[in-house]
């Protein structure tokens, strides 16, 4: 059950970015396919997979590059993709360790949990600091910045959607143990 909520939300998420006008409707049937049948850690992949695809997909559509500037663009824009995605594999491993544990967090736990989760937001904010200059020798700055300003509204939707799908720790007492 508890990987279904997250699964459900990254598909959500994948679903809004695509089409935000249909958000509502269209990312209720995932909730509703997750609770059909359990998934497991592939599933989750392959939905991380999928999301990471559509972003990219997402950013061609929205970035104008010369053929010059996409040559010397993509290979970057793949190298940071893959260091992102070791950073957020520690999130969607602490978003699964809040989920299988919500109703047991005491204070010391909850704390190193805030603590993680505040670790790989500064992780993610260091590597977008060291790619600036990485992407600006292959792009102008107006691209460069046209495709942070591209990647973090993206996430932004991902993490919404996330944040949305989690219960608030503090309405843990509400759950029966």
């Amino acid at each position: 059950m508890k990987i279904k909520i997250i699964a459900a939300a990254l598909l959500g998420a994948a679903t809004l970015a695509l089409s935000p006008v249909n958000a509502q409707t269209a990312a209720a049937a995932p909730a509703a396919a997750a609770a059909a049948k359990p998934l497991t850690a592939a599933d989750l992949e392959a939905l991380r997979v999928e999301l990471r695809s559509s972003k990219k997909q997402l950013t061609a559509e929205a970035l104008t590059l010369t053929d010059a500037q996409a040559t010397k663009f993509w290979p970057v824009y793949d190298q940071f993709i893959a260091e992102l995605t070791h950073i957020h594999d520690t999130k969607y491993q602490l978003i699964a360790e809040y989920v299988n544990n919500y109703g047991k967090f005491d204070d010391k736990m909850a704390l190193d949990y805030t603590n993680r989760m505040v670790d790989m937001d500064i992780k993610a904010a260091q590597l977008r600091a060291k790619y600036v200059p990485i992407f600006n020798r292959a792009v102008p700055g107006i691209v460069v910045a046209t495709f942070f300003q591209i990647e973090r509204r993206l996430q932004m939707v991902v993490d919404l959607k996330l944040a949305t799908q989690l219960p608030i720790l503090q309405l843990q007492s509400q759950v029966t143990q």
